[in-house]
């Protein structure tokens, strides 16, 4: 999970917690207070009850019946039961509700004072009257509508509330985190596309000196050592490279001259032979390198267009002078386009090594001596396919074949550093192309060079 959505998804999911728990909270202490205010209105209710039976001598059963059908704080299905102090019913109110009730209860209240309970959809009340003669015990029940009404839509403002702003929470949390870190996705494309090719990029870095700045400075810090050491490192091959070029092509030259003087022995011309040999394999080293150097150095850079199909024959006559048993069969196939998309913009020296290096890595592998090179076309794409057949490679090496002094299983009894294919990786990425290496049947090897 990325770092916007797990910011996202952290923050949504706190706001919707504490929000459902302060939903939560307001419904039952709102529930809690209306059943407080309701038990109120039922304790004023029956004492007023008690005390105009008892204490008001004007007024009988029939006419508290009167004044409490009659009253405007009259409650919903209010039933009123008054007792005696032998628990002997003396007053009922005219409506038809009923209240359950039983001398447990009336005990209770003497010694309680007062009770509040719920009888299904009724709430009960019951206090206790102590008068210097007498005591009384009165229940009331009913039923409080009005306020569960306004709690029942408490309860649906609250869920539509939840559910709304839950949304609302979710949706402008993932946009602004986005926003506040879009940023970092900026840096790290910055930082994706950077390679041995562009060192020189850096990150722009804006005034808000966020941790994000902080950081994008840092890098950009970072970078320019890194630059430097890498400049100093390819400075040193090469300059060594080319300092090297001098005395190796002396000493070539001086066992060349004692090879073809007639007084040498046999001996020691195939002696010298085989020292020459290894010197031609350290300056071809050599002169690997060196290619790597420029080209990294970026003193390789040429804007000329060149046609490829001149610099692939160009390519396949100098690999004829070294190899000139390997055969080449060549095929082209014709598209509208082809004339166009053979048409390169780049240096011409450099693509001719690389297609030498491939054509040449080939002729090394094959089992035949012998070689497939077809130029095709793919919409706005040239490609140059170079098909041999012979030992494959396997597919941990397949990860590798492009990294400098890389041999597969299949190198053995060749000669060669692994240098080729690093070189014309790095040629084409110059030329921002590709290439790429598949085994379409059994023993056979495709590289495809693709031209944009």
């Amino acid at each position: 999970m990325t770092l916007k959505n797990r910011i996202s998804l952290l923050v949504s999911l706190l706001f919707t917690i504490l929000f459902g728990l302060a939903s939560t909270v307001i419904f039952v202490l709102y529930s809690n207070f209306r059943k407080e205010e309701f038990r109120e209105r039922l304790e004023i209710k029956a004492l007023s009850n008690i005390k105009l039976l008892v204490d008001v001598k004007e007024v009988d059963e029939q006419l508290l019946k009167m004044i409490d059908q009659n009253s405007i704080n009259k409650l919903y299905d209010e039933k009123t039961l008054v007792f005696d102090s032998n628990f002997k019913l003396i007053y009922s109110s005219i409506d038809d509700a009923k209240i359950k009730w039983s001398e447990e209860d009336l005990k209770y209240l003497k010694k309680n004072k007062t009770f509040f309970k719920q009888q299904g959809d009724y709430e009960v009340y019951g206090v206790f009257y102590d008068t210097k003669d007498k005591d009384f015990y009165a229940l009331i029940s009913a039923t409080d509508d009005y306020g569960k009404r306004k709690l029942l839509f408490l309860r649906y403002t609250l869920v539509v509330s939840y559910i709304f702003f839950t949304c609302i929470c979710w949706i402008l949390t993932s946009f602004m985190v986005r926003k506040a870190l879009n940023p970092l996705g900026l840096f790290h494309q910055k930082i994706k596309n950077i390679n041995e090719n562009n060192l020189d990029s850096r990150i722009v870095s804006k005034s808000k000196k966020d941790e994000i700045d902080l950081l994008a400075n840092e890098f950009n810090y970072m970078m320019d050592r890194i630059e430097i050491s890498y400049q100093k490192q390819k400075e040193f091959t090469a300059h060594a490279s080319h300092e090297l070029r001098t005395p190796l092509s002396r000493i070539t030259a001086q066992i060349e001259n004692t090879i073809a003087d007639p007084a040498t022995s046999i001996k020691g011309k195939t002696f010298l032979k085989a020292i020459l040999s290894d010197v031609n394999h350290l300056t071809e080293l050599i002169n690997s390198l060196l290619i790597l150097s420029k080209i990294d150095t970026n003193e390789a850079e040429n804007n000329e267009i060149h046609r490829m199909d001149e610099i692939l024959f160009s390519a396949m006559e100098n690999l004829k002078k070294s190899f000139p048993e390997f055969s080449i069969l060549f095929e082209i196939e014709e598209s509208d386009n082809l004339d166009t998309l053979l048409e390169v913009k780049g240096n011409k020296n450099l693509l001719e090594i690389a297609l030498i290096n491939v054509l040449k890595n080939a002729c090394l592998y094959s089992d035949n001596n012998q070689a497939e090179v077809k130029i095709s076309t793919n919409e706005n794409q040239l490609i140059i396919s170079i098909l041999n057949t012979g030992k494959t490679l396997s597919e941990k090496e397949q990860k590798n074949l492009f990294q400098p002094f890389m041999r597969g299983k299949n190198s053995k009894g060749t000669t060669g550093f692994g240098l080729g294919l690093r070189i014309v990786q790095r040629i084409l990425n110059l030329h921002k192309s590709t290439i790429t290496y598949s085994i379409p049947d059994i023993n056979s090897n495709l590289f495809q060079l693709f031209f944009h």
